[in-house]
């Protein structure tokens, strides 16, 4: 062998991408490629020199004998496929199969004997592959053995798995297409690229009934409708010309004689830039028009229902966002005039002992007044339109007043002492859980029947106005337990110190009257010195306002122990980790200063920094690094602190610079433009600086997060 020969053998057993192997007569593997190797999972050396029954398992080295045995005794070719296990999926001597499949004339009574003959190449499951395998018989100078029999069989494999699995999606795709075809509603026909008939359509010849010389000449636009042929043929003859959808409706005659609706779509297959024929669906939609037809008759019974379904809805989506009583019954009135045309309305609720009920903000004055009542409270055992509809759990209507006189058993003049002008009430009960908790009432200002509709329209309304108010007075409990929670951890008055003068306002959320997490905290050390700390601890309600009186205990104990900032805030560090849920998210600007001399330390954990106003330089905010909050491990460390004599330095949470539509960096250059234009006499006085500050910064601004704010104030000294 030459060099160029030597080196195309070597490389072909290195590098070639298939597979490649050299049998000799007695089924022994002289030479295998590295390729092959890989793709059946054995070393090199495990395959070369033995037989595939002693190097394969049983199912792959039954088809390699098969196949080798085929080749040397008929000296052709055979080509077939196996399908075996990919190498990461473990040992083939374990899990090893094989399938044959290929050409009858190639494969040989034999190889199908041992693989099975099938109509379809394999398709690899998870962890198999699929082996294109080519049996060649060995010709070479050495010419054949006695007999004719080659002296050997070389084997060329290649991977198709990919290939076999794309030839199946196909396939299947193919399968399903026609199963959707044959199994839908639809009619599909194929026209060739100028429009004309291409292909038979049984489907359709059977609901038109053509025949096929008929459907083969004039096609499906002989059985449109005479009046919509025009209209068709040139839409048609557009979209052919144009190479564009053709979509529209028309009417087809049956072989009944009948005429039925059609929609038709159908799109041009595009082929190396040209179009190559039309594919279109025709669907019956005579069913869907007589369902119009239906419909526009019943239009105006359901747009009445529909119209009182959205107003539900929509009552229901404001009723979530009431967070109070008062916001439910606003919500209430305005529905039951929109919804009913409800003249006036109100809600009352039942008392702890439901002997009475208590009307909220109806909404006029005198809003219960059918009985000749001006008192907000109402004895359940009255004869009330609310009373009768808490104790009989019912809705109760009257449609006018003759009605309601009945039904009360009161005289006219009684009846009417007040508001002659209502004609017509409805009473609902509020029931949580079965149990009454207070009524809803609707009254007009002339007769007014309550259709089944909308009696069942209300005793929903009343439903969701239950919840809503059950909601809102849970709400309320809480909201009263966390401001008080809150108020009472807060500082009940300031030090007052000769030389430096202190003002602070809390201003909780005015959206969801949710009490904050916000909070702040003055007082004196032992040597004098002042601690001063505001924080913020992330939530709202009791949990917020608990978790703010924690912070703020540990800080003072922390503080009376060794009160340096940077010593504070690594302490309560080291309570976050072992007490507090990773989730929590609290921020502290903590400052010791001498009252005597203006001077201190401050060390931040996340809060936002402090607002510098001095009368002699344009106010700013500090630009010492914030720290990460609290919990965060991080090195603490603090900086030198001091207000100047006619200095001032307020400390303030978030709330009061970030909202909905003001970002942080945006608030913080607010607040130093107004505190520029803070007059002299505003800047002088923390009580007017603090409510200054506080008016400017939420002017235009909805309130969404409480807002604390602390001044320092070092006043000039007295000549």
């Amino acid at each position: 062998m030459d060099a160029s020969d030597a080196a195309l053998y070597a490389t072909l057993l290195k590098e070639a991408p298939g597979g490649l192997a050299f049998f000799d007569a007695e089924l022994r593997c002289r030479r295998a490629s590295d390729g092959l190797a890989a793709l059946l999972g054995r070393p090199v050396r495990d395959l070369q020199q033995r037989r595939p029954a002693e190097c394969l398992p049983e199912p792959l080295a039954a088809a390699f004998e098969t196949a080798l045995r085929t080749v040397l005794a008929e000296g052709r070719p055979l080509d077939d496929e196996l399908v075996v296990p990919a190498p990461d999926t473990g040992h083939a001597e374990h899990t090893g199969h094989a399938e044959h499949t290929g050409h009858a004339e190639h494969a040989g009574p034999a190889a199908e004997a041992a693989a099975g003959a099938v109509d379809a190449p394999p398709a690899a499951a998870v962890g198999e592959r699929v082996l294109a395998c080519a049996w060649l018989p060995a010709r070479g100078p050495g010419g054949e053995r006695p007999g004719g029999e080659p002296p050997g069989v070389v084997l060329a494999v290649l991977d198709v798995t990919e290939r076999r699995r794309a030839e199946e999606i196909v396939r299947r795709k193919e399968q399903r297409y026609r199963s959707l075809v044959e199994a839908g509603e639809q009619v599909v026909w194929v026209a060739a690229a100028d429009g004309r008939v291409l292909d038979d359509a049984p489907e359709w010849r059977a609901i038109t009934g053509q025949a096929p010389d008929e459907y083969a000449e004039g096609g499906w636009l002989s059985v449109v409708h005479p009046e919509d042929r025009p209209r068709i043929e040139t839409i048609w003859g557009g979209a052919v010309e144009e190479n564009r959808v053709f979509e529209t409706n028309y009417r087809i005659r049956t072989k009944s004689g009948a005429y039925r609706h059609f929609d038709v779509r159908a799109v041009p297959i595009w082929e190396g830039g040209a179009v190559i024929e039309w594919v279109g669906a025709n669907t019956d939609v005579t069913g869907q028009r007589e369902a119009e037809e239906m419909r526009g008759r019943l239009t105006e019974q359901l747009s009445a229902a529909a119209l009182r379904t959205a107003r539900l809805q929509q009552a229901t989506s404001m009723l979530a966002e009431a967070l109070t009583v008062s916001q439910v019954v606003q919500v209430i009135t305005e529905v039951g005039r929109s919804a009913i045309g409800a003249d006036y309305s109100a809600v009352a609720l039942l008392d702890d002992d439901k002997l009475r009920l208590s009307i909220v903000t109806p909404s006029q004055p005198g809003g219960e007044d059918d009985a000749g009542h001006d008192a907000a409270e109402i004895k359940v055992s009255d004869q009330t339109v609310m009373s009768i509809a808490v104790r009989e759990g019912r809705p109760f209507l009257a449609e006018h007043p003759d009605s309601l006189r009945l039904q009360l058993g009161r005289d006219e003049k009684g009846l009417f002492a007040r508001h002659t002008e209502e004609r017509a009430w409805v009473g609902l009960p509020l029931l949580a859980a079965g149990a009454p908790i207070g009524a809803l009432r609707f009254s007009f200002t002339r007769p007014r029947e309550i259709t089944e509709e909308e009696r069942v329209f209300l005793e929903a309304l009343a439903g969701q106005c239950a919840l809503a108010v059950e909601r809102a007075l849970l709400f309320e409990r809480e909201h009263k337990t966390a401001e008080e929670l809150q108020r009472s951890l807060l500082p009940s008055d300031l030090p007052q110190l000769p030389g430096m003068v202190l003002a602070a306002r809390y201003n909780p959320a005015t959206r969801h009257v949710q009490v904050g997490g916000d909070w702040y905290d003055v007082f004196r050390l032992p040597d004098d010195r002042l601690a001063v700390a505001v924080g913020d601890v992330m939530g709202k309600g009791v949990l917020a306002a608990a978790g703010m009186g924690r912070v703020r205990n540990a800080l003072r104990a922390l503080a009376l122990n060794d009160p340096r900032p940077a010593a504070v805030l690594a302490g309560l560090d080291r309570l976050f980790s072992a007490t507090e849920d990773e989730e929590q998210f609290t921020t502290v600007a903590y400052v010791v200063i001498d009252p005597e001399t203006g001077r201190g330390a401050f060390s931040n954990a996340g809060h936002p920094p402090p607002l510098l106003i001095s009368p002699d330089a344009p106010a700013k905010v500090s630009e010492d690094e914030a720290g990460t909050p609290l919990g965060w491990p991080s090195p603490r460390e603090q900086t030198s602190f001091s207000i100047e004599t006619g200095n001032t330095v307020v400390f303030y949470s978030d709330g009061l610079v970030e909202n909905r539509r003001r970002g942080v960096h945006a608030g913080l250059e607010e607040l130093v433009a107004v505190a520029e234009d803070a007059p002299p006499e505003v800047v002088g006085d923390p009580e007017r600086l603090v409510d200054f500050l506080v008016d400017r910064m939420l002017a235009g601004y909805e309130q969404v997060d409480d807002v604390t704010v602390l001044a320092l104030h070092v006043p000039p000294k007295p000549a």
